[in-house]
């Protein structure tokens, strides 16, 4: 959004370039954004020391405004999320996306972004009346499957392909409409499923040919938004604002993983393997 609306280049930070490679970081002038739920991982901690002895100026957006994360940062942006009980954090990524577009729409004076905002929770509840049954039958005893989208799309396609893994032991990878063409796309056949979340926006029409492309392999394609020949429709909340119906989508698949999770005899709120705070160095 950053990058869309105000121009600015943007860039994700290699976290181990302070924590295992000590590399002294020459960052004056940038704006660090720290975003965290427990704001206590030792790897974002490092990051952000490393960015502020560099000259960058730190803003942790982060749920926990007495975590270390947020006594390190020169400015604090509070999620509000509450607490945060299921190690698959589903209500953080939705505030923090929420953070950012209120971040950007006072950046960039963007006052239609601004009155979307305030719409926003109504439709979120609208957004979670929505079930995808159909999509839990059919991917009940699924391996492995992809997700995609393009542009602000992207991010809640790699969400997905995250929970699909952390709440279901399903394999799923995450790719944009452009790049699944150079190559993964072969992988698309004898029905093979795909979760395609469709824009609405510029990045739409990639987003329709990839998915005219794998309907003509597999009947386990399934697009949210928008009716496609061949594609399982799944039903959401749209937002005249472009930059909240990716908030809009992910909601309403929190509810649908969450029962794919169970229906394969799973505790969504307790992944083997894993807890709630991550202390990779």
């Amino acid at each position: 959004m950053i990058e869309t609306r105000l121009g600015i280049p943007v860039l994700p930070v290699a976290p181990s370039l302070s924590s295992i490679f000590a590399v002294k970081q020459d960052l004056d002038g940038v704006l660090f954004l720290a975003i965290s739920q427990s704001g206590q991982s030792p790897d974002i901690l490092s990051a952000a020391q490393a960015a502020k002895n560099g000259g960058a100026f730190v803003v942790a957006i982060v749920n926990d405004e007495h975590s270390p994360l947020a006594q390190l940062a020169e400015m604090v942006v509070p999620l509000h999320a509450e607490l945060e009980t299921s190690v698959a954090a589903t209500k953080t990524f939705i505030c923090t996306l929420s953070a950012i577009a209120q971040m950007v729409a006072e950046w960039a004076q963007l006052d239609s972004l601004t009155t979307g905002l305030h719409s926003l929770p109504g439709q979120l509840e609208g957004a979670f009346d929505m079930t995808w049954d159909e999509a839990v039958e059919a991917l009940k005893e699924t391996q492995s499957l992809f997700t995609i989208s393009r542009g602000l799309g992207l991010c809640i396609a790699k969400e997905a392909a995250l929970k699909f893994k952390e709440t279901c032991c399903l394999h799923a990878e995450a790719f944009s409409a452009a790049e699944v063409r150079h190559g993964p796309i072969a992988l698309v056949k004898d029905n093979f499923p795909v979760i395609i979340f469709s824009t609405g926006d510029e990045t739409q029409a990639s987003i329709d040919a990839v998915t005219q492309s794998v309907t003509s392999r597999s009947t386990k394609i399934f697009v949210t938004g928008r009716a496609d020949k061949g594609a399982r429709l799944l039903s959401t909340v749209s937002s005249e604002v472009p930059e909240l119906r990716p908030i809009l989508a992910i909601q309403s698949f929190y509810r649908f993983i969450n029962a794919l999770s169970l229906s394969r005899g799973l505790n969504p709120d307790a992944p083997d393997h894993l807890k709630k705070i991550t202390e990779t160095l």
